[in-house]
């Protein structure tokens, strides 16, 4: 079942809700809903399942937060929130910590690269709401410190994001962990095949809350394409950088890549990257930054695609392209958010025409191309940019695959190369099992006694 047009309200007040949750939207100046919290509430209130398809930035958080703050103080049981991201969890930690307050219940955040004794003592506390990756949620089953037996809400945000990045298998053993007869929402704004099918396994006849088909970006986003050779790209980045006056936000495809624009850059401009190879007190000081202004420009991977939730971003650069065209949508979909408007300008080379078509196909319209070098044109008909052919200066072809000494992989399929001689024992919680999607050991420690040989010793 769709929620039609007939649901939409036009303030917090007619979705029957306790009083103590109105003074607090109240307080924090959330006045209006927007269209997916005024036809998802409604029917989540009522205890019924929701599958939520909406744009990136339109309030998802408050669409589920608020029906499960609304019922949790009269019921025993607790909510699971499951993101993909730490950043997303964090910024979504910090919606539900203020909508909960009032009530006195406290909430959990277990996310990897955060400390497990701050997170245990939060535990302690027995928190009514958690939020986690799945990685840490997995890692916390493991060592049996957290129980989900009495859990009565769950949620999916941003569900198919956590496909990608593999977490198919970690969200199917939570889901076989917790209990069978509780109330299931997932929001996202994408819905791939594999999400549907799961909502039809763990989901018990959800009603569909539509606000925007698939592939929708906000209208108020204004798009641009530049056609460029790869050696052309970062004199044409500075040159957008330098036109532009307010906060950007730059996407690459690799930890490398961004590693390497931020130390090109810093010498113009303020900058600060995000990638998984940062800790998480690298990353939240970067992110930080970013919302004050002491970094105007922010480069990061698709780790932060839907984990950033920066206000005025007026300009979105795909430096390079995503490797899915669902990606584009939530990439540029940090700009032009709450009504704002917003702009985003990709960077593409000759080859990688057919990915450009994938997109344009995504968005059903055509994406405007403002520049290009003389001489070079898109070959849409192109496969994998990857294996394209290139031609030496002597005139001889030869092939470039994505394997480039390891470097040219994709951010999600960048993980830390496993130890050998591995051997059983407790997760090794300095790896982010929350980007990853994979569990790592720790190596038995070597023995002082096997490795050392005492020279004064009698044979």
């Amino acid at each position: 079942m769709v929620i039609t047009e007939k649901t939409i309200v036009s303030t917090f007040g007619d979705l029957k809700l306790n009083p103590i949750l109105l003074n607090v939207l109240d307080a924090n100046k959330w006045l209006i809903p927007t269209p997916i919290q005024a036809r998802a509430i409604p029917t989540a209130l009522q205890g019924r399942d929701v599958l939520g398809i909406a744009q990136t930035g339109t309030g998802k958080t408050l669409a589920f937060g608020l029906p499960i703050v609304n019922a949790l103080p009269a019921t025993q049981g607790n909510a699971l929130i499951l993101v993909p991201t730490r950043e997303l969890a964090e910024q979504v930690a910090q919606t539900m910590a203020i909508i909960c307050r009032p009530f006195r219940m406290h909430t959990c955040l277990l996310i990897g690269g955060a400390s497990m004794n701050i997170q245990l003592q939060n535990l302690r506390r027995s928190p009514r709401v958690v939020i986690a990756t799945p990685g840490r949620l997995i890692d916390h089953l493991q060592q049996g410190t957290i129980r989900l037996h009495n859990v009565k809400y769950l949620v999916l945000d941003e569900a198919d994001r956590m496909l990608d990045m593999g977490f198919e298998p970690q969200i199917r053993k939570i889901l076989e962990t917790v209990p069978t007869e509780r109330q299931t929402m997932l929001f996202s704004a994408t819905m791939p095949p594999e999400i549907r099918r799961l909502t039809r396994k763990y989901m018990n006849t959800p009603e569909t809350a539509e606000v925007a088909p698939a592939g929708t970006v906000a209208e108020l986003v204004e798009q641009e394409l530049y056609l460029a050779s790869r050696e052309q790209k970062k004199n044409l980045l500075k040159k957008l950088l330098a036109e532009s006056s307010g906060p950007v936000l730059v996407f690459v495809r690799t930890k490398r890549m961004a590693a390497q624009l931020a130390r090109n850059l810093h010498k113009e401009f303020a900058v600060a990257e995000i990638h998984s190879d940062r800790s998480q007190g690298q990353r939240r000081t970067a992110i930080e930054g970013f919302k004050s202004g002491r970094y105007r420009i922010l480069i990061a991977t698709d780790i932060a695609a839907r984990g950033i939730d920066v206000k005025d971003i007026q300009l979105v650069i795909n430096y390079d392209l995503p490797d899915e065209a669902d990606n584009y949508i939530h990439r540029i979909g940090r700009t032009g958010r709450a009504g704002s408007t917003g702009k985003a300008v990709s960077i593409a080379t000759p080859e990688q025409g057919k990915i450009i078509k994938d997109i344009e196909r995504l968005l059903k319209k055509s994406i405007p191309v403002a520049g290009q070098s003389a001489n070079l044109s898109f070959d849409r008909t192109a496969g994998n940019p990857g294996r394209t052919e290139r031609t030496r200066k002597n005139g001889s072809a030869y092939k470039s695959g994505r394997k480039s000494y390891g470097f040219r992989r994709l951010e999600k399929h960048e993980t830390p190369l496993r130890r050998e001689n591995q051997t059983t024992g407790k997760p090794l919680y300095s790896y982010d099992s929350s980007d990853t999607g994979d569990y790592y050991r720790k190596t038995a420690p070597r023995s002082a006694k096997k490795f050392f040989r005492n020279p004064f010793k009698k044979k």
